[in-house]
């Protein structure tokens, strides 16, 4: 599989003083399902952001499907709206996202602004609908929805541009159990459907469920490593220095016993 996007080098600092990113370096292959794991603080929404264009690093190139991305290339309308058709953002707060009137309204925000013709965005917001399920949301005001719908809503915004990549971050963030079990499959679905999937997230039973290809990135900001979801997760070393696992004492008696905690909370069954 050929990379469809190449950071090298990248750093990034808020405000030039306070460091999110440091000398960070990937390749994520076309088709791929990728995670960035990492404790929260680390830098890993800053790092999606940089992925999607919604800031540009300090210093470093990212290249999108064999094209450098920056300020510059944004001036070439052309580029700008096919990396945007291509690349779709599921924030981890659904209300980052939605602002229109109605959930149908929604749907057709994204391809309207690619300027697909009326009928074809039209179209593909109700197929979105039915194969989300959300058909009942249609004329629906965004503010009386729940957090699970919110976020299916949000999901479907970002499907009606069809999109070969989707950004995720934290998918598992502030949902109820049945609006998580949804997202992960879909997730699944997608990316068996030949979608690139890239998700941050601290669960490492997400990590098992999904079995993506991963990058660890510490408290310092930088890459500690990359390597599959087994080659990661029997990494014990390497996630206790990351903080992502730590040891628990406990007393039974006058017997003291440790054992290892993370951050699971997503269980498949």
């Amino acid at each position: 599989m050929e990379d469809i996007i190449s950071l090298k080098n990248i750093d990034y600092s808020y405000y030039g003083k306070i460091p999110a990113l440091k000398n960070i370096n990937l390749s994520i292959k076309k088709g791929e399902m990728f995670s960035i794991i990492g404790l929260n603080g680390c830098g890993k929404s800053t790092l999606l952001h940089i992925i999607n264009a919604l800031v540009f690093p300090d210093s470093g190139d990212l290249i999108f499907d064999g094209n450098p991305v920056t300020e510059k290339s944004f001036r070439d309308t052309s580029f700008g709206t096919q990396f945007r058709q291509r690349m779709g953002y599921i924030f981890q707060n659904p209300d980052i996202q939605l602002f229109c009137p109605t959930v149908f309204d929604e749907l057709m925000f994204g391809p309207l602004q690619l300027n697909l013709p009326l009928e074809t965005a039209n179209e593909r917001a109700e197929q979105t609908l039915s194969y989300l399920g959300i058909g009942y949301l249609r004329e629906r005001p965004v503010y009386m929805l729940s957090g699970g719908e919110k976020k299916r809503v949000a999901i479907a915004s970002v499907l009606t541009m069809n999109p070969d990549i989707l950004l995720v971050d934290e998918p598992l963030s502030s949902l109820d159990p049945k609006t998580q079990t949804f997202f992960i499959e879909l997730l699944l679905e997608l990316n068996q459907a030949g979608k690139t999937i890239i998700f941050t997230t601290h669960h490492l039973d997400l990590i098992d469920h999904l079995q993506p290809r991963v990058a660890v990135l510490s408290e310092e900001h930088t890459i500690r490593k990359t390597g599959s979801a087994s080659e990661i997760l029997g990494d014990e070393e390497l996630l206790i220095s990351v903080n992502l696992i730590h040891e628990h004492i406990h007393k039974n008696g006058n017997e003291e016993h440790s054992h290892f905690h993370s951050h699971y909370r997503f269980h498949k069954h």
